[in-house]
């Protein structure tokens, strides 16, 4: 199976590489850091592609580039916590594309480039625990993905569009808050989760507990 992973510099998106590459899939990884993604797709063996998720004709041109997909991970993120009195627009604008933008580009262009019985996997957040002080912006962009996920279901019948739902996960994105939460999962436990779940039926959430 050929595995795109978006974000693959990241916490998440990195653990998931090499989980998928371990279970046997050819990978294709992405990511904004180029100097991380040649090192990740040296050490796994694999092909690496440089693109800004913010913008539509990166995306585009990545997924123009890639070959027949089975699966693509969407593993990009952000938050830049702040009151809303204080909202910095290259903060909100930087949460939207990671959070937001860069899914629907990668879904608007990449659903039907996708082998039958294709999988997408999008990160979301758990309402629950992101509807907090600062939050505003990282809440709502979680929010309409998820919302843009349900729509996106009805108009790609052949494609499981799966929202993955962890708790607190102890990854590089927790430095913009200050400190990683009690109990937080490693970015592993999500991988494991991801490469589980591929292996049996599409669902439309997958909620990981630990």
């Amino acid at each position: 199976m050929h595995t795109l992973i978006l974000g693959a510099t990241g916490g998440i998106g990195a653990a998931t590489a090499r989980a998928f590459a371990a279970a046997g899939h050819t990978l294709t990884l992405s990511g904004r850091d180029e100097t991380r993604l040649a090192a990740l797709a040296s050490e796994l063996g694999v092909t690496g592609r440089a693109a800004d998720v913010g913008f539509e004709s990166h995306v585009r041109t990545l997924l123009e580039a890639a070959p027949e997909l089975d699966t693509l991970v969407y593993a990009a993120g952000a938050a830049h916590p702040e009151p809303l009195r204080d909202a910095d627009p290259t903060h909100v604008r930087s949460v939207w594309n990671a959070n937001y933008f860069g899914a629907l580009w990668v879904m608007k262009h990449g659903l039907g480039r996708l082998a039958p019985g294709g999988r997408v996997y999008l990160l979301g957040a758990r309402p629950e625990l992101v509807t907090a002080r600062g939050f505003s912006q990282y809440a709502a962009s979680k929010a309409a993905l998820a919302r843009a996920a349900e729509v996106a279901r009805l108009e790609h019948r052949g494609v499981g569009i799966t929202l993955v739902q962890p708790p607190a996960v102890e990854t590089g994105l927790w430095a913009q808050v200050g400190r990683v939460p009690r109990g937080a999962l490693g970015p592993d436990a999500v991988a494991r989760a991801l490469v589980a779940d591929r292996a049996g039926e599409a669902q439309m959430e997958l909620r990981i507990d630990g």
